[in-house]
């Protein structure tokens, strides 16, 4: 394996993912923000050079009751009923261009051989189960075991929407990368495995100035959704989530409607949906694919042939890390769904208890492979 250090200074169409239509008043105009400050440290990747990459990205939901509508239509929360329903047509189709990375699975260790592996993962709904107390979305042990053995093996990240240390506090594994706020907030392991790569921790923060103004709105909008019983505000450090799962469908409207007046006065913050949450960011072009992309650079592979980076998610806000991989032409997307949905994902996974399925297979493969590796010339 190329070894480098690392040391970073602080500082589409989719089935199931609503079209966010710009009125001819936007609910949210851009603006540049500023760049943080560096923290101190010795700078491998310039701090200026990352943040030369954020780009101001706008949108917001316009048009509330088509929103509710499409929501509704597509929520994965009405597949009430623990058997599969029969196969349609359509899902058939999907399977075929999405198939199981479990039945495939000889196919997507054959293109490990020789290359350097780096594993992603979403953790609620992929690593957890969706539960409607977010506070309480924990993981299995077996699933933290697993976990624990592939990083072992390859380097991997939790890239994740919620705040870092809360991710943190669910896994608890300090041999990972975290890159929590959509991966607006990237911290390296503290403690290293053979194949964490680099001497010194990666920690990088894109969205610091917004800060203030995060807790500012998150303040607001509790006040703003006290009425609404079921919905919860979620403040995850450099974004918000308000969390409508246990929200009764015909109070989803209201909500909005409450979301879209307090960030009215917000311009450098914008809505956008993910799986039963209204995220609220800043307007800066930082998400999943941005924090895998960097995340790449620091472990060195950026602009290596040699390397192989596998996402496992199972949210929309997913599908940014998703089509990093297609654009690159290298590594592939895993999404955790029961239903069809367009995706840049090249396998599938339907729940979490197939992610660690396949997790316990990987490990296995690894340590078959070293078993062996003994006797190969």
């Amino acid at each position: 394996m190329t070894k480098q250090n690392v040391e970073v200074s602080d500082c589409a169409s989719r089935i199931g993912m609503v079209r966010l239509t710009p009125s001819k008043s936007p609910l949210f105009s851009p603006a540049v923000p500023e760049p943080p400050a560096a923290l101190g440290g010795n700078i491998a990747i310039p701090q200026k050079k990352v943040l030369k990459r954020l780009e101001i990205s706008g949108g917001g939901v316009n048009n509330i009751s088509a929103w509710v509508d499409s929501i509704r239509a597509s929520s994965p929360t009405r597949i009430k009923s623990p058997a599969s329903p029969p196969e349609t047509e359509e899902q058939s189709s999907w399977t075929l261009r999405h198939p199981s990375a479990l039945q495939k699975f000889e196919e997507i260790v054959s293109a490990f051989k020789g290359k350097q592996v780096v594993m992603f993962l979403d953790y609620d709904g992929t690593l957890s189960p969706i539960v409607d107390d977010p506070d309480r979305a924990f993981m299995s042990r077996e699933m933290r075991e697993a976990l624990k053995d592939v990083a072992t093996f390859f380097p991997t990240a939790i890239v994740s929407g919620r705040c870092r240390d809360k991710v943190y506090s669910f896994v608890r594994l300090s041999e990972l990368f975290y890159a929590g706020s959509h991966g607006m907030d990237i911290k390296g392991p503290s403690k290293r495995r053979k194949c964490n790569i680099g001497n010194q921790p990666v920690f990088f923060q894109a969205a610091t100035e917004f800060q203030p103004m995060i807790d500012e709105v998150y303040k607001a909008l509790l006040k703003k959704t006290n009425s609404i019983p079921g919905a919860m505000v979620e403040n995850n450090k450099f974004c918000l989530s308000v969390h409508f799962r246990c929200v009764d469908e015909k109070r989803w409207a209201a909500l909005a409607g409450q979301v879209r007046l307090v960030l009215n006065a917000y311009p450098k913050l914008k809505l956008t949906q993910g799986r039963m949450v209204l995220e609220i960011r800043p307007t800066i072009k930082w998400d999943k694919g941005k924090a895998l992309e960097f995340l790449l650079e620091s472990l060195g592979y950026a602009n290596s042939d040699d390397v192989l980076p596998v996402y496992i998610g199972d949210d929309r806000t997913d599908e940014d890390a998703f089509k990093v991989l297609h654009d690159r032409g290298q590594g592939f997307g895993i999404l955790v769904s029961r239903v069809a949905k367009e995706t840049c994902a090249t396998y599938s996974l339907q729940e979490p208890s197939e992610v660690k399925e396949f997790l316990v297979r990987l490990v296995e493969w690894c340590r078959g492979r070293e078993r062996l590796m003994p006797h190969q010339g």
